[in-house]
């Protein structure tokens, strides 16, 4: 069933060290995440030694609609294959932010880890943001978990 939501218009724009790559883009129809290509000069590699994390450009600033925000988030092929990961997962990109977006990786890998000129290293999620406001009061109202947390649902069935 089709939704009825608006799609937000994302603007980007390029910079000159970005200029030539792939805008972009999700692989499947369905996909929910925008692949982000490493903007790093042709024939250079940034090398992620085991344990390291670096931030890697990726050639662009976008211009987000009021309400939105952009979340960076691992590939899961990276991880799975190579133990690489985004280290603030999910990383914010607010609607009112205008300079370069950047991913900071981390290598969680027990091997040296290359990032080349156009490597997809990162997906980006467009998601609308509830505008909301934060109300001090002297209590909270209760619920049936109270104050349980870290765990305290238990871990299997």
């Amino acid at each position: 069933m089709p939704s009825s939501r608006n799609r937000a218009v994302v603007r980007l724009e390029w910079f000159a060290h970005g200029k030539g790559l792939a805008l972009p883009a999700r692989q499947t129809a369905a996909a929910a995440g925008y692949d982000l290509c490493a903007a790093l000069p042709q024939g250079e590699a940034f090398v992620l030694a085991p344990g390291a994390h670096g931030l890697v450009a990726c050639g662009f600033a976008l211009a987000l609609p009021p309400g939105f925000e952009a979340q960076i988030r691992p590939r899961s092929g990276l991880a799975a294959k190579s133990g690489v990961t985004v280290l603030n997962a999910p990383g914010t990109i607010d609607a009112d932010y205008r300079g370069e977006v950047k991913v900071i990786l981390i290598n969680h890998g027990a091997a040296p880890f290359a990032v080349r000129r156009g490597d997809r290293i990162a997906q980006m999620v467009i998601a609308e943001v509830a505008q909301s406001e934060i109300v001090e009061v002297e209590e909270l109202e209760e619920t049936a978990r109270g104050q349980g947390g870290f765990g305290s649902t238990g871990v299997g069935a």
